[in-house]
């Protein structure tokens, strides 16, 4: 049943952007980076950069490509043609019900910090995880108003401690504690690099907004800003928040933190600063599952809307919601979550997960080179054709260094799930002649 759609505006898709790109994982991040030194933070400053471009460029394209859904689907195949759209799509959509299974898991771990039993009884932990998708797919089913209700509550509550710490922890800084620049006695390049393959997988999410476009409002105006102001705020938490860290807390203590952001609220404010921050980094998480379970029925119900996915993904309910994708999404989202109740098979998990981080990536690959051919095609040069070259070739270079970045198992793997979808394109190719 049809209905007529439901629209979000630019706060709420800003806080798809945001939301999606932080989740309970960057509160673990400082200590990851700590162990680097201070040259982590350049390693920020390089990634952000590539992000930025990124986000510029589905910000021009969501221009070319005014009301329609789908993003990276719909802006690689307009560049390549059918079978690379669908590719990405089909990885795309795998590395989403995939990653949201490890966002579960996270969330858990950041309730444990209240409720302990979650740290000791596997079936109480893993029943926790699936109440939250259960609960976050039957908000989304309602449409995307309310999911992005939900997203605009979570993406501010999850900001409040960031920025308390970030503001307050500057009347604790001591430089004294600011690590030494490049700790791991390698090059400072390859520092950076090593630094900046964590930092890359933060800004995931980049092309959020993008992706429901058809359910925004004045999409031409909209989607790109908000692309572009999530991205620059989503940077500025990042980086400001790692240097006021860097002066809180040694660097010794810092790099085997579990908490960092905890341990800084607990040396600004004691033990109630330490349970807000908690409390933050779970809706935090809460509230970057609820933004991906939107994308997990958008992203299958665009590409199947040209035929190039099963049928059923168009089917909608009275709200709008493209109820089959979250189903669908969600049913395997929770196989896997239940596959943590079994020591040997989290291992299996870890290893889908890595191997999906190389069909997250490829999209950025296959959008930048894209925005060259279609800007030059349709002879929609922003400003000029070097600009439209010069930035089609940047965020190209960035999207192949962090596919290298992911490793090489990430790579080999990777490619071997996007080969997997081939029959189920020749299949889809087949059914549209047979009609």
């Amino acid at each position: 049943m049809n209905s007529k759609p439901q629209k979000i505006g630019l706060i709420t898709a800003t806080s798809l952007v945001i939301g999606n790109m932080i989740g309970a994982g960057i509160f673990l991040v400082p200590a990851s980076l700590a162990g680097f030194g201070s040259i982590s933070l350049l390693a920020w400053v390089f990634t952000a950069t590539g992000a930025l471009v990124l986000a510029k460029i589905f910000s021009n394209m969501s221009k070319i490509f005014i009301n329609k859904s789908g993003g990276p689907y719909i802006y690689s195949k307009a560049g390549f043609g059918d079978f690379i759209g669908f590719l990405v799509a089909w990885g795309y959509w795998i590395s989403i019900w995939i990653s949201n299974a490890a966002i579960v898991i996270a969330i858990i771990g950041a309730l444990s910090h209240f409720f302990p039993v979650l740290d000791t009884n596997p079936a109480i932990a893993v029943s926790v995880g699936l109440g939250v998708i259960w609960l976050l797919t039957w908000i989304n089913s309602k449409g995307i108003k309310s999911s992005g209700k939900i997203q605009v509550v979570t993406t501010v509550l999850k900001l409040l401690p960031l920025v308390f710490i970030t503001i307050v922890g500057i009347f604790f800084f001591d430089i004294n504690n600011f690590p030494s620049f490049n700790l791991t006695g390698e090059s400072s390049w390859t520092a950076i690099s090593s630094a900046a393959a964590i930092t890359l997988f933060a800004f995931i999410g980049v092309e959020s907004a993008s992706i429901p476009a058809g359910n925004v409002e004045n999409p031409e105006k909209t989607v790109p800003k908000a692309t572009m102001l999530g991205t620059i705020i989503v940077t500025l938490v990042y980086l400001l928040s790692s240097v006021v860290l860097f002066g809180i807390i040694p660097v010794d203590e810092l790099a085997n933190s579990p908490k960092p952001f905890a341990d800084a609220g607990q040396i600004i404010a004691g033990d109630f600063a330490g349970y807000f921050v908690a409390a933050g980094a779970a809706i935090s998480g809460i509230g970057c599952l609820n933004g991906w379970i939107l994308l997990s029925g958008q992203l299958p119900m665009a590409t199947a809307q040209d035929n190039m996915f099963p049928r059923f993904f168009k089917r909608e309910n009275s709200s709008g919601a493209p109820y089959i994708g979250l189903l669908i999404g969600s049913s395997l989202t929770s196989i896997l979550v239940l596959m943590n109740l079994s020591d040997g098979l989290v291992n299996a998990f870890t290893f889908l997960l890595n191997i999906t981080v190389f069909t997250a990536l490829i999209p950025y690959l296959f959008v930048a080179a894209a925005y060259i051919i279609v800007v030059i095609e349709k002879n929609l040069h922003f400003n000029n054709a070097v600009k439209t070259f010069s930035l089609g070739t940047l965020g190209a270079t960035y999207a192949i260094w962090a596919i290298f970045g992911s490793g090489s198992d990430s790579v080999f793997y990777g490619f071997l799930l996007l080969l997997v979808g081939i029959p189920f394109y020749v299949l889809m190719q087949w059914n549209k002649r047979e009609k």
